[in-house]
């Protein structure tokens, strides 16, 4: 396989007439690494990708593939290959013949080409299924055939659209893993675009959550998670609990009357905030339950997931706060309707700025 390169992106925009799709977006995507552009539709990512595939031209900005600066660079010339949620298989020729397609328009003699193609077949584990044709292929190994296809050629870049999103959630689960796994194997830069972010956390090493066609947080999967710079980022990535607060300072943010302290983010708001807590750290106590941190609030849901439980709960001014209790397989001790206390642990609570959009 060829060497895997960076991607840096600098200062890149793109207008669609009137429409801003990219705003003055900079970046680094390292070598050999697992890359996601991650946010909703319309938030400018797969703009971003298009541009590094040369499909599309910045209007401003740079585009570097390792040291080389391909912004000029046509689509056919740029080391890098893309996968696109529509595999676009030719149904007519066999899955060895589709993944060996793009072979034809190199120099690489018919030997290499064959020794290629059936290596990429074993790297994505269709071993043994070359003269199938795509019609006898499940969605998940039709989409390793795209995949196979792409990385018969050596890029040192591999961007993805969507790929996944064609296919079932339980098989996007299963793939997700392995498609990390061939990234592991092959060692060449992956950039890829989703607005899912069960895939962004699973599969990445780090991410970018986009926005307006702006770029508002990048880090690792803990770090966006964890530290949501943004209400956006909070209320985007996974579920987490939004509540509006009076901030004092010193991390103290009064909600419902009730003075709570928070460890994280913008600890000297004064004025209008939003407290953001994940439901997997909310504890749902009894109501008579006493300390700090401890909202009062009433049931209003139980939702049975499985292996945890989803209880919503609504404070004495409406507001709505989600707990994700683990199962230990005993019911829980509460009905809907039943007043309880929302425990808030201090080093759980974020002090977010109350003029940033949402994304819901």
């Amino acid at each position: 396989m060829t060497k895997s390169q960076a991607i840096t992106l600098d200062g890149i925009s793109k207008r669609f007439e009137s429409v801003v799709a990219v705003d003055d977006v900079s970046l680094e995507v390292r070598s050999g690494e697992f890359f996601s552009l991650l946010g909703p539709s319309g938030c400018g990512k797969t703009t971003s990708l298009r541009m590094i595939a040369g499909f599309e031209r910045p209007d401003a900005g740079r585009i570097l593939i390792g040291d080389a600066d391909v912004t000029q660079t046509p689509p056919h010339r740029r080391p890098v290959n893309t996968v696109f949620q529509n595999y676009a298989l030719f149904p007519h020729l066999s899955v060895e013949q589709n993944v060996a397609f793009g072979l034809r328009f190199t120099n690489v003699p018919k030997d290499e080409g064959r020794g290629r193609v059936a290596e990429v077949l074993e790297l994505v584990r269709l071993g043994g299924y070359g003269e199938r044709r795509p019609h006898q292929l499940s969605g998940g190994q039709q989409q390793r055939v795209a995949l196979a296809r792409a990385l018969v050629l050596s890029p040192s870049v591999l961007l993805l659209d969507e790929p996944l999103g064609a296919l079932d959630a339980k098989l996007r689960r299963g793939l997700q893993i392995e498609l990390k796994s061939i990234q592991r194997d092959v060692g060449i830069t992956f950039l890829y675009v989703t607005h899912d972010q069960e895939e962004a956390l699973t599969m990445s090493d780090r991410l970018a959550v986009m926005h307006g066609g702006r770029l508002r947080q990048l880090g690792s999967p803990r770090e966006v998670y964890e530290e949501p710079a943004t209400a956006f980022v909070a209320d985007f990535l996974g579920v987490s609990n939004l509540m509006p607060g009076t901030g004092e300072g010193g991390g103290r943010v009064t909600v419902d009357g009730v003075s709570l302290e928070a460890r994280h983010g913008d600890l000297e708001a004064r004025g209008e905030v939003r407290l953001t807590i994940r439901p997997e750290r909310v504890a749902i106590e009894p109501s008579d339950a006493a300390g700090a941190n401890r909202l009062p609030a009433t049931i209003s849901e139980l939702v049975y997931l499985g292996s945890t439980t989803q209880v919503i709960v609504r404070t004495v001014s409406g507001a709505t706060v989600q707990a994700l209790l683990a199962n230990s397989g005993e019911a829980l001790p509460y009905d809907r309707g039943e007043r309880v206390v929302a425990h808030l642990p201090p080093d759980a609570l974020r002090v977010l700025d109350a003029s940033e959009e949402m994304a819901s």
